[in-house]
């Protein structure tokens, strides 16, 4: 059996990742990739990076083809645009960096460290509203919250 860490080890294989300073100096040299962050909309609304957007990874599929009720016209039309995928942490976007590229995506690749690591090398990011969101706070929001009963047994 294959657990979450192993299907995305097995994704790394296949997927390119880069680092928040990358990110960042390709923003400040001009570049305009599509800025794709797979979490879900709540995840998305309590802060994201500016500019990004939204398409949860449930129907990533779906928004990346035209003629669904879930199109994003960016990303149906977007097959040579250069995608960087997003997630809190960097495992989710390295499996929807995946499918992009078995979907015909040419280039694209994933955040490692994702909004995490974006927030800890203290970039901008933002909640649904525009308003700017400090690293102390992104910290806060960005906090792991298990419950007991989602933690392993002893």
């Amino acid at each position: 059996m294959v657990g979450y860490d192993g299907i995305v080890a097995e994704a790394l294989q296949r997927v390119r990742e880069i680092m928040p300073w990358d990110l960042s100096r390709m923003l400040a040299a001009g570049d305009r990739p599509i800025l794709l962050d797979v979490r879900e909309p709540s995840e998305f609304a309590s802060l994201h990076i500016p500019n990004s957007i939204n398409v949860p990874r449930g129907i990533l599929e779906q928004s990346c083809e035209w003629d669904y009720d879930e199109t994003v016209p960016e990303l149906a039309a977007g097959r040579e645009q250069e995608i960087v995928v997003i997630c809190r942490s960097g495992k989710r976007s390295v499996l929807a960096a995946d499918t992009l590229q078995r979907m015909g995506y040419v280039n694209v690749v994933s955040l490692k460290t994702g909004v995490r690591g974006w927030n800890d090398y203290e970039q901008p990011l933002q909640d649904s509203e525009g308003n700017a969101v400090d690293a102390d706070s992104g910290d806060e929001r960005l906090a792991p919250r298990l419950r007991a009963e989602q933690r392993k047994p002893k």
